[in-house]
């Protein structure tokens, strides 16, 4: 989740989101940036609902196209009308993302990369870069990446994997982006925590559930 001017983003509806929000006390929700479209990045989606009660509000989930088909091939009674489903759902808009685009005075940019053959979107704002379930990065991304205060990046284990950086390569892919802090998310549990982070580059580390980072000046593009 990614907290600005006073509004959230939540970045894809995970299997657990429910526990997550009670968790880590997330009260609301004004938009949701979907990845890509597989299960682990999507079967949450119901819980949103008990967002539009809270709010009163229907709520907008951005996404490639991909992604937007298949979150109402998963969730028909979410976005058609059904009398036989009466039972309460979550209100939600889908918006196709095409490019860069603002909400409530944040810039949000697209950052395409790939997933073994499939290409997803990692989110940028301002000096902060969201880049999860990533192997590749097209060349035309990397300058979107240029210039970070902080970047998340997928590294799932130590050994090698079609659809994902290793660790070895993730610091390799951090040290060419250069932020000034780089976490390392999606992680196995093969990358024993402690042990893993007194091995890494100054300014990289693990992260860990409920972590809270902060960056400065959100607006920066």
């Amino acid at each position: 989740m990614v907290q600005t001017r006073g509004h959230s983003f939540l970045i894809d509806t995970t299997p657990e989101l429910r526990i997550q929000c009670l968790a880590n006390h997330v009260t609301r929700v004004d938009a949701v940036l979907f990845t890509h479209h597989h299960a682990d990045h999507l079967v949450g989606l119901d819980d949103l609902r008990r967002f539009n009660a809270l709010q009163r509000t229907t709520l907008t989930c951005y996404g490639n196209q991909t992604t937007l088909d298949t979150l109402e091939g998963m969730f028909p009674y979410a976005f058609h009308d059904n009398p036989d489903y009466p039972s309460s759902k979550p209100q939600l808009k889908l918006v196709c993302i095409d490019g860069p685009f603002e909400l409530w005075g944040t810039r949000i940019v697209p950052v395409p990369l790939m997933h073994g053959t499939m290409e997803i979107l990692g989110f940028r704002f301002g000096g902060f870069a969201y880049c999860t379930d990533v192997n590749h990065i097209p060349d035309a991304s990397w300058r979107l990446l240029d210039n970070l205060d902080v970047l998340v990046l997928d590294a799932l284990r130590r050994r090698p994997h079609p659809t994902h950086f290793n660790l070895e390569q993730a610091v390799q892919i951090a040290r060419q982006i250069g932020a000034k802090r780089t976490f390392f998310t999606h992680i196995a549990h093969e990358l024993p925590h402690e042990a893993t982070n007194t091995e890494l580059p100054p300014g990289m580390a693990l992260g860990y559930d409920g972590q809270v980072i902060t960056v400065a000046g959100p607006d920066r593009d």
